[in-house]
């Protein structure tokens, strides 16, 4: 990256992108929200289902983030700006780019408290390994943690710490290095409670539950439920994927390696509902419980099965990873930018971003108690950010990427970061982002501001 008086940083090797691709795009909802919107939504049919859609809508707006952000060779404001000149249009197209960043500052806001929740959850399989929690317990539990704006405030500060110095360290010391070792750890712990449950009762359920087609539950609701999963679970416009582009040597494919992170993406989700739903049908918990599902209803059932305190660990330690590699794609999609745009030194922007996210953090832990009632337009602060980036900047930033790539930088732009795409398979591409793209995400930009 070129902070600094350097040269602009880049990937030493493809498994380190794609460690650092898919854990940006695996966060905690993806893990909980996933297996149960494809188990309301027909099993297997709706998996189907959102795969073509990841393929259709997702992976074309996810190959023109990478290729823009690596023939910009930038920041996402800047590497459009830069593409956009040279195809002959206005460099105010970076503002595109600027959403972006503007929507992974604002989900990290929120986000970074979630993920104190998890390793604060963490500490506790750590040191109790929920012994003795029953339903009561397990809410009044959860109640005490979101009150507790002392501890929630300590464990959102260790998480961006912990995120901090990934970043601080830089792209192949810091950011590759972390994730060689956290993606295939959190692989790992999937594989080996997926197959621990396998030997457990609730697991034939969970099967059913998510590999058994059910067309008649498939409607337009399902569709719309499985365009928008493969948007927004792949992790575009958020800056995080532009950025991890400008960081893509000309060697790696841009193509072969977006198929894979997209694949990953999916394998990781359905690898989280054969850890979860087991214990859930064993034990007669609700499977739509969200949030609560992973911190009020798991615990109770972890305190009960057989080995509940090393699959608790492992379950937390799990969630932790994805958090923490979800929060690095976030924060340095805006570092990257201000190191940049300003000349700051990677350690002094790091500072600052992972900073001013965690002033901002203390309104979102506020939301859970004594911000409560205060309202922003009817919503409170962490309703409003949440608005503001899942249903208007992402839905709008992916629309103007798939306009910008389809309609105003130049087809031998795309073409020659494309190269490993054969001729009917870059038209394909174009068709899709021109045509099939914009009109599908301008239905969830609808849908998202009037419901």
């Amino acid at each position: 990256m070129a902070a600094a008086g350097g040269a602009h940083a880049h990937w030493s090797s493809r498994f380190g992108f794609l460690m650092a691709s898919v854990g940006f795009a695996v966060g905690l909802g993806n893990i909980w929200r996933f297996p149960y919107v494809a188990g309301e939504n027909g099993g297997s049919a709706f998996v189907i289902i959102y795969l073509v859609c990841a393929f259709i809508i997702g992976v074309p707006v996810l190959m023109a983030e990478l290729l823009i952000g690596r023939r910009g060779d930038a920041a996402p404001p800047i590497a459009m700006a830069r593409v956009a000149e040279r195809s002959g249009r206005s460099r105010s197209w970076g503002l595109v780019g600027g959403m972006g960043l503007l929507a992974a500052f604002s989900i990290e806001v929120v986000y970074s408290v979630v993920a104190g929740w998890v390793l604060w959850y963490l500490f506790k399989a750590i040191t109790t390994g929920f012994a003795g929690i029953d339903t009561t317990n397990a809410e009044a539990q959860f109640s005490a943690v979101l009150a507790s704006n002392d501890g929630m405030l300590l464990w959102t500060l260790a998480g961006l710490a912990i995120t901090g110095l990934i970043i601080y360290a830089g792209v192949k010391d810091g950011i590759e290095r972390a994730v060689t070792i956290m993606m295939p750890l959190m692989f790992a712990l999937l594989v080996f409670l997926a197959i621990f449950n396998a030997f457990s009762e609730g697991f034939t359920e969970a099967l059913a539950w998510l590999f058994t087609p059910d067309w008649s539950k498939v409607g337009f609701g399902t569709l719309l439920a499985a365009i928008g999963q493969a948007f927004f679970s792949i992790g575009v416009a958020m800056g995080g994927m532009m950025t991890y582009g400008s960081y893509l040597p000309r060697s790696i494919s841009i193509t072969n390696s977006v198929f894979i992170v997209v694949i990953a993406d999916t394998m990781v989700a359905l690898l989280a509902g054969l850890v979860i739903f087991p214990a859930v049908f064993r034990f007669g918990l609700d499977p739509g419980a969200g949030a609560g599902l992973i911190f009020q209803t798991l615990p109770v059932a972890f305190a009960q099965m057989p080995g509940g305190y090393l699959f608790s660990v492992l379950f937390f330690l799990m969630l932790s990873v994805a958090a923490i590699t979800s929060m690095v794609g976030l924060i340095e999609s805006v570092n990257a930018w201000i190191e940049e745009q300003y000349g700051i030194a990677r350690h002094k922007s790091a500072l600052f971003v992972v900073g001013s996210v965690a002033v901002l953090s203390i309104l979102s832990i506020l939301s859970y108690n004594v911000l409560g009632e205060l309202r922003i337009g009817g919503r409170n602060f962490n309703d409003t950010m949440d608005f503001f980036s899942n249903q208007i900047l992402l839905p709008l930033g992916g629309l103007f990427i798939a306009l910008f790539a389809g309609w105003f930088m130049l087809k031998d732009e795309s073409r020659d970061e494309l190269t490993t795409l054969s001729p009917a398979g870059h038209r394909l591409w174009y068709l899709l982002v021109r045509y099939v793209v914009p009109p599908a995400l301008a239905v969830i930009f609808i849908m998202g501001v009037t419901e």
